[in-house]
């Protein structure tokens, strides 16, 4: 074809350009901010949506909080995190907080068992297991806690078949412990652990909600011991918790950091009193001071404690009604800043768990916390100690010592029950500080059939609406890798479903 041959010639029409304006960003309210509404937001945040954070109190960080005391700067509730996952110190890394991740002191834990010499029945609390389940009863260690009897009769567990143990639903922590090893086992290494970390006796808690996969392992070893030491070893290597020094409460901090730098809009003293859909996603009420405001959003995440997320559910999800949680216990702490050097020995390790039964001690676990970390124990200086006791428990009345109690009252007992647990007088001649921090339901109780509350929990809601998620301890259990990494899974679902129903161009797909 010659050149220019079969060519076009008709003028070109001229074609005007037209810059197209931005995509509206998507939305989502995120109601509670404490760790986990902490967490979903920064989920969210990372996947391009508009995020506001709505918090009822004067703060965030939820249990997660620091306060300065006799010139220290310490935590006020969670102090530590487990290391059995990676979740906690990834976290730590994209926070730019990695460098600070710490191990406590090797020297470990005491449980304190009863006994009229409280000296003679204080004993190094063995870490060899999990949840103070043993992984070899005829350790001497083992032994000189639960006796020799004790010890013959947790022996069995090697040979006793696993029967339905392994597979039956609705199975408590306590259950399994006393079937497989007897109860020497579980009054005097379980159950000091149990109220330590959960606030509960063992025969309350959900087995498969406080130790994921321990029944699963028990079934393919054999024993409830190899299972426990399993579980023990896949963990990373040193201690099974760790933290921060300086304190778990910069975790909160470096995250509403990161969150206000990411363009995220965080409200405190915002109550919200109702969630409703409407046409275009949902709109969400809240009253500040006097002031009503009504957001609109394409998706919500409910982040707040269990009885306020089904209370403020239940007009949208009416069946959400029935699964409405028991209140659930509340803890005091209190923390004493003392000058006695006969503590520089760490005369009890780290601490001392305290068993059921313990005449004279109201407390139900103490922390040395001066003797747990090393950052503080510089800070302090020789003679001067931080020492933090936790007062409350699942089923205590209005006549036990705990979270009711005044705070002077708190205040003797702690002074008393230190000098007994740790074998030290401790007066208030040597206090150079001291404060009571209380907290209210702060403890969800994953009660025995949690797991299964929780998937009929889960179904309604995603039944309802795709575009509403919940979260928050009392569905994901009690820690911060569980609740950071159900709060990931939760706004990550949630981003889906509003990226898709985007990419549609359906609206309705949002409800």
């Amino acid at each position: 074809m010659a050149r220019g041959a079969g060519r076009d010639t008709t003028p070109e029409t001229p074609v005007e350009t037209v810059q197209a304006g931005p995509v509206p960003r998507r939305t989502v309210v995120v109601v509670g901010g404490g760790m986990a509404g902490l967490v979903a937001a920064r989920t969210l945040l990372g996947r391009g949506f508009r995020v506001t954070v709505l918090e009822r109190s004067d703060r965030f960080g939820g249990t997660v909080d620091g306060r300065v005391l006799g010139g220290f700067r310490l935590d006020s509730g969670a102090e530590s995190f487990s290391t059995r996952s990676a979740t906690v110190p990834a976290l730590a890394d994209e926070l730019g907080l990695g460098d600070r991740i710490v191990s406590p002191d090797a020297t470990g834990a005491w449980v304190q068992l009863p006994g009229k010499d409280l000296r003679a029945s204080a004993q190094p609390l063995p870490n060899s297991g999990i949840l103070g389940i043993p992984a070899d009863p005829s350790d001497p260690a083992i032994t000189a806690v639960i006796g020799r009897s004790g010890a013959l009769r947790a022996a069995l567990d090697r040979v006793l078949p696993v029967g339905s143990l392994a597979t039956r639903p609705k199975v408590s922590l306590g259950e399994l412990v006393r079937a497989r090893m007897g109860e020497e086992v579980l009054t005097r290494l379980v159950a000091p652990v149990a109220g330590g970390v959960f606030s509960a006796d063992p025969d309350d808690l959900d087995v498969d909600s406080v130790a994921p996969g321990l029944r699963a392992t028990m079934g393919r070893l054999g024993s409830l011991g190899a299972a426990a030491g399993a579980l023990r070893a896949a963990a990373p290597a040193g201690s099974a918790v760790a933290g921060l020094a300086g304190g778990i409460a910069q975790l909160r901090d470096a995250l509403v950091r990161q969150l206000e730098a990411d363009g995220a809009d965080l409200r405190t003293g915002e109550q919200v009193t109702r969630v409703a859909r409407s046409a275009s996603g949902w709109t969400v009420t809240t009253e500040h001071s006097i002031l009503t405001r009504r957001i609109q959003a394409d998706g919500v995440v409910v982040a707040t404690e269990g009885r306020a997320a089904v209370d403020l559910l239940a007009p949208v999800i009416p069946d959400l009604a029935t699964e409405r949680p028991d209140a659930v216990p509340g803890v005091a702490l209190v923390t004493l800043i003392v000058d006695v050097p006969e503590l520089d020995a760490r005369p009890r390790g780290t601490g001392v768990l305290v068993a059921r039964g313990v005449e004279g001690v109201a407390a139900k676990a103490l922390t040395h916390a001066t003797a747990k970390w090393a950052w503080l124990r510089d800070q302090a200086g020789p003679g001067s100690h931080v020492l933090r006791l936790s007062f409350g428990r699942v089923g205590d009345t209005p006549a036990d010592v705990g979270l009711g109690t005044p705070d002077d009252v708190l205040y003797r007992h702690a002074l008393a029950d230190a000098s007994a647990l740790l074998g030290v007088s401790i007066d208030e001649a040597d206090v150079l500080d001291w404060d009571v921090v209380r907290w209210t339901g702060a403890l969800p109780h994953a009660s025995v059939g949690h797991r299964e509350r929780v998937a009929r929990i889960r179904s309604l809601v995603a039944d309802r609406s795709a575009s509403l998620a919940v979260t928050g301890g009392w569905l994901a259990g009690t820690g911060l890798v569980a609740v950071i990494d159900d709060a990931r899974a939760r706004a990550g679902q949630l981003a889906d479903v509003l990226a898709d129903s985007s990419a549609a161009g359906d609206p309705a797909a949002r409800m």
